[in-house]
């Protein structure tokens, strides 16, 4: 699969917020989403700001070949988030970055916290559609004609270039979430990756344990290939259930390397 070609992006000439942390995030990955979750709840006991930026799981595969490479709903799920993207980065425009958070938050929950989303096609995925988001977006007191963005493909130039961000901060065999911390000068690392929210204490407990990492400059890699799949009700996995473990390769669940 060829990489299409897209336009070199021109960041706005506006001045970027200050911010604790930038979050990259793809929102139909689950992990990317329970991340999220934890680091919401840190937000909550630390006032820390987020500001929440994107990050392409499609564009970071655009030159794989999916049947070869990945099950079978992958492609329609992938090419969904970056749809999604699509109207974040159109909000992110129209509504100011502090729209971002919350209308990833409403995504977030929409996707996994029901029941599981039915896809009797594989090829086709309700999470990329008008349908799908013209009524979060209603919720949150935006414009519902934002959700025509899903069809603006001008708009994955500004997504291809903020993926390319992300990955020049901590290179290309790595998915979502990338965390910046103390950006611009702090490290980034892809992940923490976790299939379990935990509880406020052990939330920030963690947190401090990450800090810890980030803030010594040496510090490089911490991986495990093996994850359990997160507990969300929209797989299928209730809180208190031990999810099925699976081996990813980066950002994805491969099926071939």
């Amino acid at each position: 699969m060829s990489a299409p070609h897209l336009p070199e992006y021109d960041a706005p000439d506006t001045e970027l917020p200050s911010t604790d942390l930038n979050f990259y995030f793809d929102p139909v990955c689950p992990f990317a989403w329970m991340t999220s979750k934890w680091v919401r709840q840190v937000m909550a006991r630390r006032s820390y700001t987020v500001d929440w930026r994107f990050i392409s799981l499609r564009i970071l595969n655009r030159a794989v070949d999916y049947d070869s490479h990945f099950p079978p709903e992958y492609e329609a799920g992938h090419t969904a988030g970056l749809r999604l993207l699509r109207v974040a980065a159109r909000t992110r425009t129209e509504h100011g970055r502090e729209a971002v958070g919350p209308l990833y938050e409403a995504l977030g929950n929409a996707i996994f916290e029901p029941t599981p989303v039915a896809e009797s096609d594989p090829s086709q995925d309700r999470r990329g559609s008008r349908e799908f988001v013209a009524p979060i977006l209603s919720e949150l007191g935006l414009p519902s004609g934002l959700a025509d963005a899903v069809d603006d493909d001008s708009l994955d130039v500004e997504i291809q270039a903020e993926t390319d961000e992300a990955l020049s901060l901590t290179g290309k065999d790595v998915g979502t979430p990338i965390i910046h911390f103390q950006p611009t000068e702090g490290v980034a690392f892809f992940g923490p990756v976790i299939s379990r929210l935990p509880e406020p204490d052990d939330a920030v407990r963690l947190w401090d344990h990450v800090i810890g990492l980030a803030e010594f400059a040496g510090f490089a890699e911490l991986k495990r290939s093996l994850r359990e799949l997160p507990q969300l009700p929209g797989l299928g996995v209730d809180a208190d259930e031990v999810g099925t473990e699976q081996d990813w390769h980066g950002g994805s669940r491969r099926t071939k390397r």
